[in-house]
């Protein structure tokens, strides 16, 4: 859960890529539902605006899918 704005340097790139990446890591190394809620925005105004309940909607997904889960195995 986080959100990365971008700067004026290439960081922005390196971050969003890599915190992707490494959530979905996690998820399959150790073979747990993880929802990734980090957001990538241009600058301030859209992270207020599309950070509304997104937390919410992890959690939510994460607890669907390890129900899912239960329930195939």
């Amino acid at each position: 859960l986080g959100c990365i704005i971008r700067g004026e340097t290439y960081h922005f790139e390196l971050v969003a890529n890599e915190s992707g990446a490494g959530v979905t890591r996690l998820a399959l190394d150790y073979q747990i539902p993880i929802a990734n809620a980090i957001i990538t925005t241009e600058n301030m105004e859209q992270a207020i605006a599309r950070q509304t309940d997104k937390g919410v909607d992890a959690a939510r997904v994460a607890v669907e899918m390890a129900n899912l889960l239960d329930e195939l195995s």
